[in-house]
């Protein structure tokens, strides 16, 4: 039986199929956007013999694959059908890769392990570095494949990436598709020394391969060897396919802005499908006619998948807003036994984490420093990498878009990644992978993907640690569908939250303010291994009938003490310790003043935009008849948190403070 390249004509012709229904796809929904029946497009066209080298060499549903916007002959290579293009494109009800709820060309499929993508460059690289932990792990000789264009290798995503994978010998390829434009923005503005295959150079444990992308036998030879030694567990691979793109990077560019039709004629010459079938047919392979054939029938198929696509549903309207979250809320023991009648709140900490590592064998914790024999900078994780080994309690490195990036993979894949960033002010480099990733991918997969990740973050001031030690975050994350959060007040509650945490089928910010760590106000009786507090129930610290306080974290402790320093009547006033701040326990705050007509909210974030802002509307909104004065606020000013002890007192909430608001509101 003739061959080419060692490849049978059947092979061949699979290869040929492949491709050219990629860029019939193309061409199809360019018409229909000319017609006005979608709104966005963006063509594969030139990348089609890399892409198929790179997915005739993985196994659907075995391998992991996180693609890129322009993978389009990559997933119909591992098993993604012209319809599933087409219901994207369309926005379809039944679109496998998010019901509509996505731009098109933003992949994926559950039962293909094709990991819901979206529209940040170079997120998913850290992404696939957890899953391929996972691999590992797994020990299935599973292969994560990751790709992106050349531009999206100047994010430090990629190098982060590069570095993690590489010194954990990881069984991951990065496929760097470079067409030689970031949009306009040429490779010689972009990449220094015009070269990604020298950039990576420096990683140990990294094969590099750079290859002809048009080509498609030199580049399926690069991807056989790179993921031939990935499951031989030698490490990871960066496969730079040098490619033409063929069109604008998008339906809403013109590249003739920034080429010259010369250019443009030019790489027409290098179109990889001609290349290929020029190849077949000059060694006899194929016959033109076959592929002629080949081409009508693709051409008839696309007609009837795109009539068939366009005749779908669209999503109902009235579902827009479902599956931000599960839904689901584990079931929980609201009277617990007491393990120890003090124990301080780090400790409760420690003590959470060690029974849900014993309860769940693949969950896992890291961050910066947390191992033994340090086990964190406040000793929240000491002993545990002693008692669960250094498979499941390690060292990250000290990168946060690293430590959230990984965990999201990790969580994506089944595991159940704890994470510390160690102060929350540093958190800011991981934003892109909470704001646009963490939070939203459930949502995003039509309920297809979860990412229960929890992060816990020690957070606030009070403990002289100036501007970038002290900060609070909570008017960030509050702002944010999809991620929970809670702020525990005391150690017991810590406990009952985090244990919650760990077993809840969402992201959860965990929020651990850092001057309560060992302070005896925030000890108190810890309760036993089965104790957990469902998120969105506050406490009522103290009752009363005249004014309610509202607050959470290390504010609850102050609170008490301003009422207990102006002496008043014991039912006075109400304190509140909300405990979550999303979901936020509305109903106890307006029960409350429905009894008092008075509020006050008190916590440690600016002022301006601070949740006490939001928790006013509210209140405002659904209590506004029931008040008998104005609702007012004790916060942080808006100023940074000064290094000088006399200048943070100034800045931060001081019981004195809510005194004094307190007799005004009490006077009203």
């Amino acid at each position: 039986m003739a061959r080419l390249y060692g490849f049978q004509k059947k092979e061949l012709i699979r290869v040929y199929e492949n491709m050219v229904l990629s860029r019939m796809l193309d061409e199809k929904m360019a018409i229909l956007l000319r017609q006005g029946k979608g709104f966005f497009h963006m063509a594969c066209s030139g990348h089609e013999a890399a892409q198929t080298a790179a997915a005739f060499n993985l196994q659907s549903a075995k391998d992991w694959f996180y693609p890129y916007y322009r993978d389009s002959a990559f997933t119909i290579g591992v098993g993604m059908t012209a319809k599933d293009h087409l219901l994207a494109f369309f926005a379809k009800s039944d679109d496998p890769s998010s019901g509509g709820r996505q731009m098109p060309h933003h992949y994926g499929k559950r039962d293909l392990n094709i990991v819901t993508q979206s529209s940040p460059t170079g997120t998913q690289y850290l992404q696939a570095i957890g899953c391929a932990m996972a691999c590992k792990l797994n020990k299935k000789k599973e292969v994560v494949y990751v790709s992106s264009g050349e531009g999206t290798t100047s994010q430090g995503d990629f190098h982060e990436a590069l570095n993690w994978s590489s010194r954990e010998k990881l069984p991951v390829i990065f496929h760097i598709q470079d067409n030689d434009y970031a949009i306009s923005v040429h490779i010689s503005e972009q990449i220094s020394g015009e070269s990604i295959f020298s950039m990576v150079s420096g990683y140990q444990h990294l094969a590099r391969f750079d290859v002809d992308g048009s080509d498609y036998f030199e580049t399926h030879l690069a991807f056989k060897k790179a993921v031939d030694r990935a499951r031989k567990g030698m490490g990871p691979a960066v496969i730079v396919s040098h490619v033409d793109r063929l069109k604008p990077h998008s339906s809403s560019d013109d590249h003739l802005k920034y080429r010259t039709k010369k250019e443009i004629v030019e790489m027409e010459k290098n179109d990889p499908i001609k290349k290929f079938t020029d190849e077949c047919i000059a060694n006899e392979i194929i016959k033109k006619e076959d592929l002629d054939k080949l081409d009508k029938k693709l051409k008839n198929q696309v007609e009837k998948d795109a009539d068939w696509a366009e005749s779908k549903e669209h999503p109902d309207s009235t579902s827009a807003t479902k599956h931000i979250y599960s839904g689901y809320s584990p079931d929980y023991d609201s009277h617990p036994n007491i393990l120890n009648e003090k124990t301080v709140f780090v400790d409760a900490i420690n003590h959470a984490l060690a029974e849900e590592m014993d309860r769940n064998k693949k969950m896992l914790i890291y961050g910066q420093d947390i191992a033994d024999p340090k086990g964190g900078v406040f000793t929240a994780t000491k002993g545990l990498t002693d008692k669960y080994g250094k498979e499941r309690v390690f060292n990250s490195p000290l990168a946060e878009s690293s430590i959230i990036g990984s965990a999201i993979g990790l969580a994506t894949v089944g595991y159940k990644p704890v994470v510390e960033i160690q102060f929350g002010d540093y958190i800011w480099t991981a934003m892109m992978q909470i704001r646009n990733e963490l939070t939203t991918i459930r949502y995003r997969s039509n309920n297809t993907w979860s990412c229960p990740a929890v992060i816990r973050v020690p957070v606030g001031g009070y403990i002289h640690g100036g501007l970038c030690h002290s900060q609070s975050l909570d008017g960030y994350f509050i702002h944010m569908p999809g991620i929970y959060i809670a702020y525990p007040s005391n150690a017991s509650d810590a406990k009952g939250l985090l244990k919650m945490a760990c077993r809840m089928d969402d992201p959860v910010i965990f929020m651990e303010h850092k001057s309560l760590y060992r302070q005896s106000y925030a000890s108190s009786p810890e309760p036993d291994d089965e104790y957990l507090i469902p998120y969105g129930k506050s406490k009522i610290i103290q009752k009363g009938s005249d004014l309610t306080i509202i607050t959470w974290g290390a504010m609850v402790q102050s609170s008490i003490e301003a009422v207990n320093d102006l002496d008043l009547d014991e039912e006075m006033i109400e304190i509140i310790d909300l405990r979550t701040l999303n979901p936020l326990d509305f109903s106890s705050i307006q029960t409350s003043i429905e009894k008092t007509g008075k509020a006050l909210i008190v916590y440690e974030d600016n002022l301006t935009n601070g949740p006490g802002a939001e928790i006013s509307s509210l209140i405002s909104d659904h209590c506004f008849e029931m008040l008998d004065g104005p609702i007012r606020r004790v916060a942080s000013k808006d100023s940074p948190v000064p290094y000088n002890m006399y200048l943070e007192q100034d800045v931060l909430p001081q019981v004195e403070d809510i005194k004094e608001t307190l007799i005004e509101l009490l006077e009203y």
